[in-house]
């Protein structure tokens, strides 16, 4: 994510125009590291947002309330104490930085007038809340850190609040053409690597973006450029970044499929790819991003107990097959013993009493070989050998054959689960899986006996064309999809030999065009192993081709006539159905 100084800086503008005079109401902090102001301003009642966590730091305006503890922390009351009841008076950002003021003014114990500065640092794992007086002096933080934490700044009550300047980065606002040049000249490593190093507020993210509205291959280093260049990309540089003096902003959430990628205040064009969702203001992209982002997350630590159990039977069930194939190796020479024992059946009379081997004609082949010979046993002794080899190498083939082709099944399908492991975004989802993997004899049932009850839907799409469009998120709903839900006449889709969802197009008898063929093979190719892949192959087929085989495991179908068609993940512009 790119929380960078371009955000800040439409958070700056976004926050004065809707915060500024607004009287704080209430001060809660329903998390150790997170703050939820309420102030009432003019055009009504505004909730502010802001967390220091070390791993999603944030600050957005939002509706949402959160409950907070019994008793408040005494970060909570000493801001109570205060700037309860106080006016904000201004909000700003210094330069490009990664950093918000908010200057609130109050009445102190003698009721005379001051000022304190409230000071959010978004710097990943170093960001803090800093409550500040007019003149710079610290007298508290969310966040203490002393000497022994950090030798660059101490943040703790008493101290002189500064922003460290240890990277000796510029103010991209204010760098003049040569300064830029001599900066990139300087720095012997990849042009966008040089600039998000050297400058203030700028992420990896922007200069890249900044590297290719230029035109400019964002991986050499500025020595290998022409001054010209140079001169090119600083100007493109000013461009991108003229609207923020403006206050011109464009936030927006850049999707892959269904999962946010990226967010930004300004256009990011090289992100071409994804999908390019706009909003009003910073504040819902933030909010919006945040939310996928915990849930996403929070789906992923609920299902490490199930990856885990996947993951060790699929490392297992591949050590097996491995064994099992080098063992059926072993037997590709069986045919050799058999002809072996015919020979000598045959010619074995030619043999020399101890001879070591026998030269003979192999009528198969028309050519003459050598069949090694024990020279302790006859040569009827010797085929039988040869013929009790080749029957034990026959019945091992036989045996093994079988067991692989039970191996490669146990293998697909526990890759299908991880698939469908991928695709879960709620916790029913999870609950469906884990039923599986009970039902599969992967996991056993605690506590009750009974099969648990899960109302968990497939995802449903709408075409282009009107046509509804199903999508199994899990074995057992690609079973109830394809076997129970769909007729003759729907159409069934898939990954071509790969794990994914099925995917069901309901004709109600009418027939499909192609965007709807489309449409729906992207589905299909978003919702596989896949997804990450340019072109994917898709096979399609009606559903009364599809067939499911006996004793065959959740999920598993076979057709034989069907369709094919290579088409890429992208399902942005294919509607959802809540």
């Amino acid at each position: 994510m790119a929380f960078d100084g371009i955000v800040v800086a439409n958070l700056a503008h976004e926050l004065k125009e809707q915060l500024q005079n607004g009287r704080i109401a209430k001060i809660a902090q329903p998390e150790s590291d997170e703050l939820l102001f309420t102030i009432k301003t003019t055009a009504g009642q505004k909730r502010l947002s802001i967390s220091a966590s070390a791993s999603l730091p944030r600050v957005y305006l939002t509706e949402t309330n959160k409950p907070s503890p019994m008793t408040a922390p005494n970060f909570c009351m000493l801001l109570r104490k205060h700037i309860a009841n106080g006016r904000i008076i201004d909000i700003y950002q210094p330069g490009l930085e990664r950093i918000l003021h908010i200057i609130i003014e109050h009445l102190n114990e003698m009721g005379d007038l001051c000022r304190k500065d409230l000071i959010i640092e978004i710097m990943g794992k170093h960001s803090n809340i800093i409550f500040c007086t007019e003149d710079g002096t610290i007298i508290d933080s969310i966040k203490h850190v002393s000497a022994q934490m950090s030798s660059v700044r101490e943040v703790l009550p008493g101290r002189t609040y500064f922003v460290p300047d240890t990277m000796n980065k510029q103010n991209p606002l204010s760098i003049s053409e040569t300064e830029f040049t001599t900066m990139l000249y300087e720095k012997p490593m990849a042009l966008s690597k040089a600039m998000y190093s050297s400058l203030t507020g700028i992420s990896p993210v922007a200069a890249e973006e900044i590297c290719y509205i230029a035109g400019v291959d964002s991986a050499l280093p500025a020595k290998e450029l022409p001054a010209d260049v140079l001169i090119h990309l600083y100007h493109q540089f000013r461009i991108y970044l003229e609207p923020i003096s403006e206050g011109r902003f464009a936030p927006a959430i850049y999707y892959d499929g269904k999962e946010p990628k990226e967010f930004s205040a300004l256009p990011l064009t090289h992100f071409s790819t994804y999908a390019r969702q706009e909003y009003s203001s910073v504040s819902e992209v933030l909010e919006t991003y945040y939310a996928s982002k915990n849930t996403l997350t929070r789906i992923r630590q609920k299902s490490t107990d199930l990856r885990h159990i996947v993951q060790t039977a699929l490392e297992r069930n591949r050590k097996k097959y491995d064994l099992q194939t080098r063992q059926l190796s072993d037997t590709q020479n069986r045919e050799k013993y058999k002809v072996y024992g015919e020979l000598l059946h045959t010619y074995g009379y030619q043999a020399e009493a101890n001879a070591k081997s026998l030269d003979a004609l192999n009528y198969y082949t028309n050519e003459m070989i050598t069949i090694p010979l024990d020279p302790t046993m006859t040569p009827m002794e010797n085929a039988q050998r040869y013929f009790e080899k080749y029957n034990k190498q026959k019945r091992t083939f036989e045996a093994l054959s079988h067991l692989i082709d039970e191996t490669k099944n146990e293998i697909d399908y526990l890759e299908s689960v991880r698939t469908a492991l991928d695709i879960a975004l709620t916790e029913d989802d999870l609950s469906q899986i884990k039923e599986e993997l009970i039902e599969s004899g992967y996991m056993r049932r605690k506590y009750t006996k009974k099969k648990v009850k899960i109302k968990n839907q497939p995802l449903h799409y709408i075409s282009s064309d009107g046509f509804h469009m199903y999508v199994g998120k899990n074995n057992l709903q690609n079973d109830e999809l394809t076997f129970h839900f769909a007729v003759g006449n729907d159409w069934w889709f898939h990954a071509k030999q790969v794990p994914g969802s099925h995917v069901i197009v309901k004709t109600n008898g009418q027939t499909l065009p192609d965007r709807t063929f489309e449409e729906a093979g992207r589905l299909a190719a978003y919702y596989s192993s896949m997804r990450n892949a340019d072109k994917i192959e898709i096979d399609y087929v009606e559903k009364k081709y599809v067939k499911k085989t006996p004793g065959a495991k959740p999920g598993f179908v076979i057709y034989y006539t069907n369709y094919s068609l290579v088409i890429d993940s992208d399902i942005s512009g294919i509607e959802e159905i809540h």
